[in-house]
C-alpha cells in the first residue's frame, strides 16, 4: 500500500470516531465567556493603544500577539479537561469581533491556528491530539501555508513531501499568504507526496492526488519566513512567504487532506466575518470620537457644534446600524457553522451534510452582505468629518483599506453566485475550493 493510500485509509478510519467536544448549555457558555471576557480585556485595551502608531510605522505586533497567547486566546476552544475555556463557535466569535475592534490584523492572525484547534477537536481522543492540547497549553500554536503563487496547476501543489535517504519526511516548496506563520512556532502546511502511486495519479490528470498537510516546526534548518505581504490593508498580519528546503516534518505531522473537517471553509470565512464586524464596531467608535472632538462647524451647516448637526448624526446612525448588524451576521454565521460543529461526529451523515451546507451558505451570505456594507461604512465616516480627517496621523483610512482587503480574500461574486444557485436550484455549495492554472486535464468549474 502505498503512503498516500495508508494516508487517506487512516484519515477515514479517524473520521468515524465519536467527538468528544461536549454540548455545553447556554448559562455555562455565558459564564464561561463573562470569564474569558475579564480576562483578555485588559490585553485587548493594551492592544488598541498602540495601533494607529504600529501601522503607520509597520510595526509587527508581535509583543501583542505573545500577550494574547500568554492570556490563553489560542485556547479559547480548547476542552475545558484540557486547560482550555471550552467555548463554543457563538461565544468565541464574539472575542474575535472585540479583538477586531481594538486591532483588526490579530483574529486574522490566528486564523490558522484557530483552524488548526477545530481540527484537533474533530479528531478522536488519543495520544496525538493530547499532545498537541498540551503543546497549545504550553504556548505553541500554529500560522498557515496553504496557499502558492505563479503557475501552479488548479487543484496541485508545488510544494512536495518525499521521503529521504533515512524514510524521514522532507518538505520543500514556496507559499504566500502564509498569514500568522511569522508570530508562529508552526506552520500548517499543504502540499503534495511525491511517491510512485501519486504521481502515476496525477500523470493520469488527477492534479490534487496525494495531497497532504504537514505540520512543520518553524524553529529548524531550512525553513525561512519573510514579512513581504504588499497589500494595501491588513497590512501586518504577516501575510508573507514561507520557503521550504528540505524541512523536517515528523510522521505523526502528517496527514491526508481529506483527514480535516468538512467545515474549514465556512470557519475560515466565519473569522473574516469576524474581522469585518470588529471593523465595523471601530469605526462606529472612531466616528463618534472624532465627531465629539471637533469643535470648528461649517457656516452652512445645520447646528454650531458638529455633534448636534442633524445630518452628522443622521450619518453616524447610518454607521452605527451598520455596525449593529454586521455584528449580529456574524454571531449568526457563527451559530451556523457551530451546527457542522455538533455534527462532526457522523460525518456524511443525513444530519452532518445538512449542517454544512448550512454553515457554508451563512457564511458565504454573511460575506456578501458584510463585504459591501462595512467598506461602505469606513467611507460614510469621511462625510462626518472635513479635510482633518484625512490626516496620516489619524490613520482613519485603514478601516476601508483593511475592510477591502479582507473582503478580498475569497472572491465574492463568486460566493453570491453559489448562494444564489442553492437558493434558486438547492445546488449543494463547494466545500473546498482552489486557485491555480487550468490544463487540458483539468475541467473548468
Amino acid at each position: 500500500m502505498s503512503t498516500a493510500t495508508q494516508l487517506t485509509a487512516a484519515s477515514s478510519a479517524d473520521s468515524s470516531a465519536p467527538s468528544t467536544s461536549r454540548p455545553h448549555s447556554a448559562g455555562s457558555q455565558r459564564e464561561r465567556l463573562a470569564a474569558a471576557r475579564a480576562r483578555l480585556q485588559p490585553v485587548f485595551d493594551d492592544v488598541a493603544q498602540g495601533v494607529v502608531q504600529r501601522e503607520v510605522d509597520h510595526e509587527l505586533p508581535r509583543a501583542q500577539v505573545q500577550a494574547l497567547v500568554e492570556a490563553g486566546f489560542t485556547q479559547l476552544r480548547v476542552p475545558v479537561e484540557h486547560g482550555g475555556d471550552g467555548l463554543d463557535l457563538v461565544a468565541f466569535t464574539e472575542l474575535l469581533i472585540d479583538l477586531a475592534a481594538a486591532d483588526s490584523n490579530l483574529p486574522q492572525i490566528f486564523r490558522g491556528q484557530i483552524a488548526w484547534v477545530e481540527h484537533l477537536l474533530s479528531l478522536p481522543e488519543g495520544p496525538y491530539r493530547d499532545a498537541w492540547f498540551a503543546r497549545i497549553a504550553a504556548g505553541e500554536w500554529t500560522g498557515n501555508a496553504w496557499s502558492e503563487t505563479g503557475g501552479t496547476t488548479l487543484g496541485g501543489q508545488a510544494t512536495k513531501v518525499r521521503r529521504d535517504a533515512d524514510g524521514r519526511w522532507r518538505i520543500s516548496g514556496r507559499k504566500y499568504y502564509t498569514t500568522g506563520t511569522i508570530y508562529a512556532g508552526w506552520s500548517d502546511v499543504v502540499a503534495q507526496l511525491t511517491d510512485d502511486a501519486t504521481l502515476a495519479a496525477q500523470e493520469a490528470g488527477d492534479a490534487a492526488a496525494g495531497t497532504v498537510t504537514a505540520l512543520v516546526r518553524l524553529d529548524q534548518p531550512g525553513v525561512t519566513v519573510s514579512d513581504d505581504w504588499d497589500g494595501f490593508g491588513q497590512q501586518l498580519t504577516g501575510t508573507g512567504t514561507l520557503v521550504l528546503d528540505d524541512a523536517l516534518v515528523e510522521d505523526d505531522d502528517l496527514a491526508a487532506f481529506d483527514d480535516r473537517f468538512r467545515y474549514q471553509t465556512a470557519l475560515y470565512q466565519l473569522v473574516l466575518l469576524a474581522v469585518h464586524a470588529g471593523i465595523a464596531a471601530a469605526v462606529e467608535r472612531d466616528t463618534a470620537h472624532e465627531v465629539r472632538a471637533r469643535t470648528r462647524s461649517y457656516s452652512h451647516g445645520l447646528a454650531p457644534v458638529v455633534r448636534e448637526d442633524p445630518q452628522v448624526l443622521a450619518v453616524a446612525g447610518e454607521i452605527s446600524s451598520i455596525a449593529f448588524a454586521a455584528r449580529a451576521t456574524a454571531l449568526a454565521a457563527a451559530a451556523a457553522v457551530q451546527g457542522a460543529a455538533d455534527t462532526a461526529h457522523d460525518r456524511d451523515g443525513e444530519a452532518d451534510l445538512a449542517a454544512n451546507v448550512r454553515a457554508e451558505i451563512a457564511t458565504a451570505q454573511a460575506q456578501v452582505v458584510l463585504s459591501e456594507s462595512v467598506p461602505r461604512a469606513a467611507t460614510l465616516l469621511f462625510n462626518t468629518l472635513g479635510a482633518s480627517g484625512t490626516s496620516r496621523a489619524k490613520d482613519l483610512d485603514r478601516h476601508w483599506r483593511n475592510a477591502r482587503t479582507v473582503a478580498s480574500h475569497n472572491p465574492v461574486i463568486y460566493k453570491a453566485r453559489i448562494v444564489g444557485d442553492w437558493s434558486v436550484n438547492g445546488t449543494t455549495p463547494p466545500y473546498v475550493w482552489a486557485i491555480g492554472t487550468h490544463t487540458a486535464a483539468t475541467p473548468a468549474g
